[in-house]
This record gives structure tokens, C-alpha cells and sequence, in this order.
């Protein structure tokens, strides 16, 4: 009994010291969801500004995973995820038309640059995307493709597809990496390359590339949250996950996401409906 009590009173001591410090040893972890989204939410900095807001509100920490928008599908097809953010509004809809997701929202949008070199040898500078990409094939400039099934890089196919542009070039070359990765190989090798805009904004190793091809209605780029659907994955958190999708689209989530700017510049207008 006495060697009993006396565990007890060095437990109680270690609580008192604890507590002396501000640490609450028996408060409850805050509940945590899991989310697979873009590199461009990421490497853009918007995440850094609205998960913090959303925990403050909600108690709901989120543990992001940032890959290619195919990636982040395919992960939330598999149940390893709670909730998708990304922006490829074809395939998310293919998503949740297959089962995998609850109702999709749009959420904000921004749009697509082509980047390359501000002396532009290729001479594709303007606002139309498919003659931007034509002078660059038929000059055979260096032009880095994410080639990672991205957002980023299925809005790519598109353009060349709907500029007719089966020859890309003899410069053309596919990293197989996210947005950074892209524009600092883009930025060494002084090539022409596809970007979101924001993560372009907030990007620091321009070196001599500007944006050329811009304004042009096809570069619209959408984003879209949804909930994936426990009915295919039980073990998904989808009350904390539904909390987040419908805090992101509610006033106070969608004037977080408009005031975010970078050196004065908002990078994604909030659209939700």
C-alpha cells in the first residue's frame, strides 16, 4: 500500500510539473483528417494561411498530402485519404459518378500561364494558348512537361490536343515531377513550360523566365473539394472531412482563400456556389 501510494504521488507530481509548463497531458488530441491535394495549393502558400484557419475554427487538424492531382485521385480511390482538393474537374467528376466520392463542390479558380524565356525565341507570346504552343513545337524550343497525370499536365494534353500538335518538338521533355521541381528545371534549362499561376507568383527561382501567353479563356483553372464516400471506405472520417469541404465553400472559408496574395497579387478567387 505505501509503495502504491507513493507511484501515485510521483504521478501527481509529474502532472502539477507538467501543468506549470502549460502542457495538459490529459486533454484530448485534436482530431486529425487526411487530405490529398495539389502541389499548386502547396507550393503556392495557401494552404499555410487556410488550414490554420480551419483548425482554429473547427478544432480539425489536417495532415496534407501534396501530389499531382492523378496521384491524389488515386490515393483517395484506394482509401488513403479523407477528403481531395484538387483541380481536374473531369476526372473528379469521373470520381464521384464511380462511387468514390460524395458531391463535388467548386471552390475557387485561377488560371494557366505558359512561362519561357523573356528574350521568347520561339516568339509565342500572346493570349492565345494554341499559337503559344504551336511556336514552340515548330521552333523545336526546350519545353519541361510535368508528364506526372497531374492537373497541371492533363490541362496541357488538352491544349496541344485542341491546337492539333502531335509533333511537340524536338525540345519537348516530361520530368515526372510536381510544379517546383518543373519550373526549376524549366529555370535552368531557360525553356518554355505550363504553370498554375499562383504557384508561379510565389515561386523564387524565375531566373530569366517571364509569363508570355496569358488572358486566353482555356486557361481557366477550377478547383473542387469532395468528401470521399465511406460507403466504399468505412474507416473514413467523414464528419471531420465533411466539416472541412463545407467550411472551404462557406463565407468565412471562401474570404480566407480571396485574401490571400502574394506581394499584393490574389492568387485564387473564391467561386463557391
Amino acid at each position: 500500500m505505501i509503495k502504491t501510494n507513493q507511484r501515485l504521488r510521483r504521478q501527481l507530481l509529474a502532472l502539477t510539473a507538467l501543468a506549470a509548463f502549460g502542457v495538459q497531458p490529459w486533454a484530448q488530441a485534436a482530431e486529425t483528417i487526411t487530405m490529398a491535394s495539389t502541389t499548386s495549393t502547396q507550393a503556392s502558400g495557401l494552404l499555410n494561411v487556410m488550414l490554420p484557419a480551419f483548425k482554429k475554427d473547427s478544432g480539425i487538424e489536417v495532415k496534407v498530402v501534396a501530389v499531382g492531382t492523378g496521384q491524389a485521385i488515386d490515393m483517395a480511390k484506394r482509401g488513403d485519404a479523407d477528403v481531395l482538393f484538387v483541380h481536374n474537374k473531369k476526372q473528379e467528376e469521373q470520381f464521384v459518378a464511380d462511387g468514390f466520392g460524395l458531391p463535388r463542390k467548386d471552390v475557387m479558380y485561377n488560371d494557366f500561364v505558359l512561362i519561357g524565356p523573356k528574350s521568347d525565341p520561339a516568339k509565342a507570346k500572346g493570349n492565345n494558348i494554341n499559337n503559344g504552343l504551336g511556336a514552340v513545337a515548330k521552333s523545336n524550343a526546350a519545353f519541361i512537361s510535368r508528364g506526372d497525370k497531374s492537373g497541371t499536365h492533363a490541362a496541357e494534353l488538352r491544349y496541344w490536343a485542341a491546337a492539333n500538335i502531335a509533333d511537340k518538338g524536338k525540345g519537348y521533355a516530361e520530368c515526372g515531377c510536381g510544379m517546383g521541381a518543373a519550373l526549376n528545371t524549366a529555370s535552368a534549362k531557360n525553356a518554355y513550360i505550363l504553370s498554375d499561376r499562383a504557384t508561379w507568383v510565389n515561386f523564387k527561382n524565375k531566373a530569366d523566365l517571364a509569363i508570355l501567353v496569358e488572358g486566353d479563356k482555356a486557361l481557366f483553372n477550377q478547383y473542387g473539394v469532395i468528401v470521399v464516400n465511406p460507403a466504399k471506405h468505412p474507416h473514413v472520417k467523414k464528419e471531420a472531412a465533411q466539416k472541412f469541404a463545407d467550411w472551404v465553400v462557406s463565407k468565412r472559408g471562401q474570404s480566407v482563400i480571396a485574401s490571400y496574395k502574394v506581394n499584393g497579387e490574389q492568387l485564387f478567387f473564391a467561386n463557391a456556389k
